[in-house]
């Protein structure tokens, strides 16, 4: 697809969403446009059915089928198998930092940070479908730097059942800090602070 249409796109299939974490979806990408999702196993969803925007604001919605074996139900815990709470943390900031990007960020994303989470449930192997719901509050452009930052209310369904609430979800899409000659030692081979 071309850029134009990714933009106007209002929701993205699995084979879309892979697409993009491996930066093949946009045939003309404008310059910067290195922002990624993490590749599967770690992408944490397979669809996006509804992305919209409403000026600053903006709602995601998305869903990541479960799947018996998964890799983290091998790991956590043996004997006691349970989806980790901090992959649905993370699975909202990927849509916020995939939102920053369909918005016009240019740059290369990463999570920010959050206010408070609360876990009411669990997400188990036989579980059929996790949702993803993300109000976003403020999207803001950062002229000076190039940078954006979204931050978004996400809460986290199990199969209709909400088992999490995300409060203060922040992430950002920078310039300039992109690795992508790794691994071999360059500017950005190093991390610290952003902005540094």
């Amino acid at each position: 697809m071309i850029y134009e249409e990714f933009q106007k796109g209002t929701n993205f299939n699995q084979e879309q969403i892979i697409a993009f974490a491996y930066g093949k979806l946009v045939d003309d990408p404008p310059e910067f446009f290195l922002a990624r999702l993490p590749a599967p196993p770690f992408l944490m969803l397979d669809r996006i059915l509804e992305i919209t925007a409403d000026g600053s604001k903006g709602v995601i919605v998305a869903e990541q089928d479960i799947r018996l074996d998964a890799w983290y139900f091998q790991c956590h815990m043996p004997g006691d198998p349970v989806q980790p709470g901090c992959l649905g943390v993370d699975a909202i900031w990927q849509l916020l930092g995939f939102y920053c990007v369909w918005r016009g960020a240019l740059g290369s994303g990463r999570a920010l940070g959050c206010g408070e989470v609360a876990f009411s449930g669990q997400i188990r192997p036989y579980n059929r479908v996790v949702r993803y719901e993300v109000d976003v509050r403020r999207l803001t452009h950062l002229k000076e730097s190039g940078a954006t930052i979204a931050i978004g209310e996400g809460r986290v369904f199990v199969d209709g059942e909400e088992i999490a609430e995300v409060h203060g979800a922040r992430s950002g899409v920078f310039k300039n800090i992109a690795y992508q000659d790794y691994p071999r030692r360059s500017v950005n081979s190093v991390g610290g602070k952003l902005g540094n």
